[in-house]
């Protein structure tokens, strides 16, 4: 079992993180095969996520959302409560477009298509959760999934997430999860597995 120790102790991420959670985040997905989907050029990939977190986080999440970091990790759930909030507003659909460049429409139709497979019963979403490589296994990711869960079953509510990295299916069963459904996103992207898991007590 992985030791807690200050540096992997969940808190609050507020928007003077932005830089921090940016840089971690486009560090943690940059081998994710929707994000290498989203931005095919491996050389401008880094900064073109980093741009991309920063701007959920400062836009969106970090506003209605719940999110928290660890020293080398961070996460992005979204409550039953801010759900409609959430959801991206027209200036921050703009500002998206402008990172993606002319991969805003495939962008744009893997979020119309993870939406028609989402749940319409009330739960929780991990929209975003990620540790930098250079800090994988020493807990981040583990502390961050534990606390929003808790937050999770506090409520009674179930959680609900999509991966694209099959590597990652392993882990989130092992914390409850299971596979509900399985789709490509449209245009020849890559796999996205929806995953679920119930209240505990």
């Amino acid at each position: 079992m992985t030791r807690m120790t200050l540096a992997n102790t969940p808190k609050t991420a507020t928007i003077d993180d932005a830089r921090m959670v940016g840089r971690t985040l486009a560090s943690a997905f940059g081998d994710d095969p929707m994000m290498q989907w989203f931005f095919p050029d491996a050389a401008t990939r880094e900064p073109g996520l980093d741009r991309y977190f920063t701007t959920l986080f400062t836009r969106q999440y970090g506003l209605h959302g719940v999110c928290e970091r660890t020293g080398s990790a961070a996460a992005f759930w979204v409550s039953p409560e801010g759900a409609d909030k959430a959801v991206p507003d027209a200036e921050t659909v703009q500002e998206l477009v402008e990172i993606l460049g002319d991969r805003a429409p495939a962008f744009q139709e893997a979020v119309t298509a993870a939406a028609e497979h989402g749940p319409t019963e009330p739960h929780w979403y991990l929209a975003v959760i990620g540790a930098d490589p250079a800090a994988r296994g020493l807990g981040h990711g583990s502390a961050l999934l534990r606390s929003g869960l808790a937050k999770a079953d506090a409520a009674g509510l179930p959680v609900y997430l999509e991966s694209s990295k099959p590597d990652n299916l392993p882990v989130y069963e092992h914390f409850g999860f299971e596979v509900v459904d399985e789709f490509p996103l449209p245009g020849g992207g890559p796999v996205l597995w929806a995953m679920k898991r119930e209240p505990r007590a």
